[in-house]
């Protein structure tokens, strides 16, 4: 086992996928000799040369554009937007170029590109900085979506997606880059699509994704406190869903909380509760509930935490539901 922070174990994943295939590449803004504003891509180019860690134009149509071409030609690219809100550029690349080409050409074309997308609040920046935009990609089938939430996952995932034949999107917690873990670099923890059991309950499910993990973690161990014991589920696959998970959980439970750092309107929140409610109906013994963020633009800093879920709400939540 190995201690590393979330940033240290991508880096690490992404440096094993490029010893193991040289047609895997990185491109994105100042990724190569700066190593990425997060610095997550250090030491990279200089391991693996400038023709594999690409330093590219201010452009992401461009960047994921050319990703598109150069997977059609055998490359695994991995392309880097350098913070949520700048992913709209290349929007229509990769909703209506990336995720459609497998099915345009009936399955004769693979386009085998990673998306690596800081996402997320809580670093105190500025508007376009901190956007949680997971449920727009999700709801255009032909992209899978990862969202790690430890260094563990983080190490596999970053490697399993390169491995993947499909486009794959990795929404990373910017905000956890620097939270440590540790990392088995010998042993897959499996398919990287499914979600997992975190903390085992038996009253209520919480599920969360990236950030919002540990917060869910904190409001089941406040809440054993209080004598209730809360199951947590760490979502980690945003498309597909492992909804035989979630539902298993919330029939041995009989309530639900999904919390998620996006907005609740229109959020993945909504589809997990029709989906949970339609096939575990006569298991609940109150309504699915949704923590999310406000129907708002993301505010300026110094009012973001008053916007983005915190332990407060998460258990606020949870007293609702065991109210019923």
């Amino acid at each position: 086992m190995t201690q590393l922070t979330i940033a240290k174990a991508i880096n690490a994943g992404l440096a094993r996928a490029m010893e193991e295939n040289p047609k895997v590449m990185l491109m994105g803004e100042d990724i190569g000799s700066l190593g990425g504003v997060y610095r997550v891509t250090e030491g990279l180019k200089t391991r693996f040369g400038a023709h594999r860690v690409l330093d590219t134009p201010l452009g992401e149509a461009g960047i994921v554009g050319t990703a598109v071409g150069l997977a059609e030609r055998g490359y695994r690219p991995v392309c880097e937007i350098q913070f949520d809100g700048f992913t709209f550029p290349a929007f229509n690349q990769i909703t209506t170029q990336l995720a459609k080409i497998h099915a345009r050409s009936d399955g004769r074309l693979t386009v085998p590109v990673t998306i690596r997308i800081p996402y997320g609040g809580v670093i105190g920046s500025v508007e376009h900085h901190s956007e949680s935009p997971e449920a727009l990609f999700a709801h255009t089938a032909g992209l899978r979506i990862l969202a790690p939430s430890n260094a563990q996952d983080a190490y596999w995932v970053s490697q399993q997606a390169i491995a993947c034949d499909d486009p794959v999107i990795i929404f990373e917690p910017k905000r956890r880059y620097w939270l440590k873990g540790e990392v088995d670099e010998t042993t897959s923890p499996g398919d990287p699509f499914s979600a997992a059991v975190i903390r085992e309950g038996h009253e209520a499910t919480v599920v969360a994704w990236g950030p919002l993990v540990p917060v869910a973690l904190a409001a089941a161990q406040a809440a054993q406190e209080d004598g209730r014991s809360v199951e947590v589920i760490d979502l980690r696959s945003l498309s597909p869903v492992d909804f035989d998970t979630v539902t298993a959980s919330v029939r041995k439970t009989g309530r639900l909380v999904v919390v998620h750092e996006a907005p609740t309107f229109g959020g993945l929140g909504g589809e997990i509760a029709a989906r949970v409610t339609e096939r575990a109906f006569y298991s609940l013994e109150a309504p699915v509930l949704r923590v999310g963020s406000y129907h708002l633009p993301y505010p300026p800093a110094a009012v973001e935490d008053h916007y983005v879920p915190d332990l407060d709400r998460v258990l606020e939540a949870l007293d609702r539901s065991f109210a019923y």
